[in-house]
């Protein structure tokens, strides 16, 4: 499987082209263009590693890395910034980053910073897996499994999968969808989410598990093997 890689930059040229260059090198590649919505994205755990600008909009590189360690997401994490003191790195590595790149940087070398830091992650076993009561959806080896016995999924229906499973208990609405799966709401079309969410739910309904993931209309999706009263509120419209 390729690794999935989370860019959030306020410069579109810059996530134009790291998105290209890293496409090229095997990458999985997502953009976010300020804090929030890489928050948002950061927190579904579907990525091997995120890029993180340290000056963006809304919230800063340093409030989004801090935010993503309060809630335990142990993503790998690159910082990016034009802050070269130390200081300034010793405060990133300090809230958890894995690693700091000074702009501007050589992209053989960002390269292989990040090709570093999955090695390190995958060593380390940090990307676990994640469950709803017996469907397991290992993120390591990319694999489900119902009650031990695999469930064969596409890399798209898995990434899917893997981001209602990070987020479960929540609303996942359809443009968040968009985003995480397919890199941006140009990529695909809302349409296209139902199909994939059909697809995921009948391999699910085929093993008898097709009740964990779940339409909240006008919202979006939600995965859960709670009832659906008992599950958080939705996040936003889908």
């Amino acid at each position: 499987m390729k690794p999935r890689v989370l860019v959030v930059d306020d410069e579109p040229g810059v996530r134009k082209a790291l998105h290209r260059g890293l496409r090229a090198e095997g990458m999985d590649v997502v953009t976010a263009a300020d804090g929030p919505s890489g928050l948002r994205l950061a927190q579904t755990g579907a990525f091997d590693v995120l890029l993180l600008d340290i000056m963006l909009p809304g919230l800063s590189g340093y409030r989004v890395l801090q935010r993503l360690r309060a809630d335990g997401v142990i993503t790998p994490v690159l910082l990016v910034s034009a802050k070269d003191g130390e200081v300034d790195q010793a405060d990133g590595l300090d809230l958890g980053a894995d690693g700091y790149l000074v702009k501007p940087f050589s992209f053989v070398v960002l390269v292989a910073q990040l090709r570093a830091v999955l090695r390190r992650a995958e060593s380390a076993g940090s990307r676990g897996s994640l469950r709803i009561g017996s469907l397991e959806v290992d993120r390591a080896t990319r694999e489900v499994r119902w009650e031990g016995v695999p469930v064969a999924f596409s890399p798209r229906e898995f990434a899917l999968l893997e981001v209602l499973a990070g987020r479960v208990g929540t609303v996942v609405g359809k443009d968040e969808l968009l985003r995480a799966v397919w890199g941006d709401e140009q990529a695909a079309t809302r349409n296209v989410v139902e199909v994939y969410v059909g697809y995921v739910r009948r391999k699910l309904d085929a093993v008898g598990a097709g009740d964990l993931v779940r339409t909240v209309r006008g919202h979006g999706y939600l995965a859960s093997d709670q009832h659906i009263d008992d599950v958080i509120a939705p996040a936003g419209p889908a």
